[in-house]
């Protein structure tokens, strides 16, 4: 089972480090740190850094997206470009070395029109393999209707591929407030998961419970639920799984969840079952945080952390 990753609003990462960040003077950085960038992109590079592979769909733009592209042949992803009109978005994360903080500034990125979602909609369904698991990660760009994963899922029914989602803000709402969208799997964070909710999910237990009444609501057939440093939750019909994050040093919190999605997804293109998934995805998560800025996880430390996760029923 192949995989196949989507993003809509990719960036090129920039990373820093100042002396301290105050207003007014300028702040000398030390040598910036340039990455590809964007949901669906960092999935596909963690996939790769964990032995695995992919194909990613990029909507590319100007001389940034142009630096996207090169970026991501050097480390030989295998990327098929879609056109936009505009500037590929740039990212720029910075690192208070008087403080420990971090401070990240996320740009918008081009607007779309009606027009080009349908041209990337019949892109997508041109590219997708019959029985591929279909990779949906992180924001929409300006334009993008808050209905785009269901449109996608419906372009994708007919190769009979799996559609996970990993998406933020209106669109993410759209999903939890609407059923039968024909999306296999979605994951969220404790943040996205109070504000869908409506409250506070406090323990393993709570957000176990709310995951499986989505999937029985018919939200999604798989809900993963991310708490932080704690762990995961996955539910399904009859399926209510958590597994622990390893005891990690934390340089990063960047990059964890594209890194989670990366183990999960790898392990559930080799027909492992959910609990192997979820422990694979704990594990690419807790090496990812280890890391400086946007380097994602490294392969020694997820073969290293892998027995430290371990899953549970909930």
């Amino acid at each position: 089972m192949s995989i196949f990753t989507i993003t809509l609003n990719p960036a090129v990462d920039l990373s820093t480090s100042v002396a301290g960040v105050k207003p007014g003077p300028k702040l000398r950085c030390g040598v910036p740190q340039i990455d590809p960038g964007g949901g669906g992109i960092n999935v596909s590079r963690a996939i790769s850094i964990l032995g695995g592979e992919s194909r990613a769909l990029i909507a590319v733009g100007g001389t940034t997206g142009a630096q996207l592209r090169s970026l991501l042949q050097a480390e030989s992803i295998d990327h098929i470009p879609f056109d936009v009109t505009g500037e590929t978005r740039q990212s720029l994360s910075v690192h208070d070395d008087l403080t420990g903080d971090q401070y990240r500034f996320i740009m918008p990125g081009p607007g779309w029109d009606q027009q080009l979602v349908d041209r990337f909609l019949d892109q997508i369904h041109e590219n997708a393999a019959p029985g591929d698991i279909v990779v949906l990660s992180g924001s929409a760009p300006p334009g993008v209707p808050v209905d785009f994963p269901a449109q996608l899922a419906h372009a994708l029914a007919p190769t009979n591929s799996r559609l996970f989602v990993d998406t933020s803000g209106p669109a993410l709402l759209h999903l939890f407030q609407s059923s039968g969208n024909g999306v296999d799997l979605i994951r969220i964070d404790m943040a996205e998961a109070a504000e869908v909710a409506g409250r506070v999910l406090p323990d393993v237990r709570a957000s176990a419970d709310y995951a499986q009444q989505c999937v029985q609501a018919g939200v999604a057939n798989v809900i993963v639920l991310a708490r932080g440093a704690e762990g995961s939750v996955l539910a399904t019909q009859d399926q209510r799984l958590f597994c622990n994050a390893a005891d990690v040093p934390v340089k990063s919190k960047t990059g964890a969840g594209d890194s989670f999605l990366a183990g999960l997804t790898l392990a559930l293109s080799r027909g492992e079952e959910y609990a192997t998934a979820l422990k694979w995805g704990a594990t690419a998560a807790s090496a990812a945080v280890m890391t400086d800025a946007t380097s994602l996880c490294r392969k020694e430390d997820f073969d290293r952390l892998l027995s430290d996760c371990v899953v549970r029923e909930v």
